[in-house]
């Protein structure tokens, strides 16, 4: 069988017996020095100001929408457009939070938002925030896409959980934005198990983000910005300080074991993110030669994070076939993601306006993934090669 991830981590032996040492000898495993360090290397190497870690990629969208609440820059009731086809966390937030969520279609030949689909929606419904979702290492046109919304007093947001290392020919994916997510999940590009962050260069929106995480108390801020807050709230000593809560916050930690491995697994990143690559574009050769799929865009980016193989039939009977081909060899499959968002039971629960979203309808009609990652071998590129064959 092909499983979606073989391992928890790459270099899994050297990870684990690395991580062993270290549970030995932590002196604590609460969110400490380990996550800290974990924020400057990864802010490092996506070239952001700030990084913010969380105990999940979910939780960190959840903390990005609170902390943009916090600041007044969104209020109850105002409309979020986001990426029809997405996962459920990038969605219920804007739900939970009092927004009013607004699905946008997406291209079948990128399966992202692009700028022509964000243009068809703001000539008919105004939104403030966008918060676009980079699907399975694809993006859309994010430049086009972030000067419409500078253009337009649009705040824009990403959730880049799937596309983590993936550049366009002007930036990589996840800098585009105010601010955006990542996730280091199990079968995500980069594993500590569970774990999240967010990247921003705006140092207000980390400082609040730093409070949203813990409880809304300032313990894990600077001291400049704890005489900030507690000047202005007249609090006059640390007694007091230890539990005072000054916005609305969570308990969104992560733990110094999720730092210490996320510090570990950035050394293997670069040679990851490049072997998820190269497996991409040989197997998408035979997705091109075969009439029944579609092949799919990415010209407009450089280098391509592939976080999974995605396959698209040209209709739901060819899907059929070619599920029952990969499912037949042995290779584990899943829907495209949440598929398009509107069609979830909670979605329809909580929101009474039904969109028409053909791109996405047909993205969850005709298509599905299967695994991609650096421990395929010659024989699984050959099985997901005769999957790929026209049925």
């Amino acid at each position: 069988m092909i499983p979606l991830m073989k391992y928890a981590f790459v270099n899994e032996y050297e990870t684990r017996h690395a991580l062993a040492e270290f549970i030995l000898k932590a002196p604590k495993f609460s969110m400490d020095q380990q996550c800290y360090n974990f924020e400057k290397k990864f802010s490092k190497y996506q070239g952001s100001k700030e990084a913010v870690l969380f105990n999940s990629g979910g939780s960190a969208n959840l903390a990005i929408l609170q902390s943009l609440k916090n600041l007044g820059m969104l209020d109850v009731g105002d409309n979020i457009g986001f990426s029809a086809l997405t996962w459920s966390t990038n969605v219920m937030p804007i739900i939970q939070l009092g927004f009013n969520p607004i699905p946008i279609d997406c291209s079948v030949n990128t399966l992202n938002v692009m700028s022509s689909n964000l243009l068809e929606l703001i000539e008919r419904v105004k939104i403030k925030c966008l918060f676009i979702t980079n699907v399975l290492g694809f993006t859309g046109d994010l430049d086009k896409i972030r000067e419409i919304c500078l253009s337009r007093n649009i705040i824009l947001l990403e959730d880049n959980c799937e596309a983590l290392g993936t550049e366009l020919f002007n930036g990589k994916a996840g800098n585009f934005s105010l601010a955006s997510s990542f996730s280091f999940f199990v079968a995500h590009h980069m594993s500590t198990i569970e774990g999240g962050l967010v990247v921003t260069n705006n140092y207000e929106i980390a400082e609040m983000l730093r409070i949203v995480r813990a409880n809304g108390w300032d313990r894990n801020l600077n001291a400049a910005q704890q005489l900030k807050w507690r000047k202005k709230f007249n609090v006059s000593n640390e007694f007091e300080a230890k539990y005072t809560f000054y916005d609305l916050g969570y308990n969104l930690r992560p733990t110094e074991i999720t730092g210490f491995i996320g510090q570990f697994q950035m050394q293997f990143l670069e040679k990851n993110i490049d072997q998820r690559e190269s497996n991409f574009l040989r197997l998408e050769q035979y997705v091109k030669e075969n009439e029944d799929l579609i092949f799919l865009d990415h010209t407009h980016i450089k280098k391509f994070s592939s976080f999974a193989l995605p396959v698209l039939c040209k209709n739901k009977k060819l899907r059929e076939s070619y599920f029952n081909q990969f499912s037949g060899a042995g290779v584990e499959i899943r829907p495209m993601i949440a598929g398009n968002i509107q069609k979830q039971p909670f979605f329809k629960k909580y929101s009474k306006v039904e969109y028409n979203l053909p791109g996405a309808d047909f993205i969850h009609d005709c298509g599905f993934y299967c695994g991609n990652y650096p421990e395929l071998s010659e024989n699984d590129i050959q099985v997901l090669r005769s999957c790929l064959s026209k049925y």
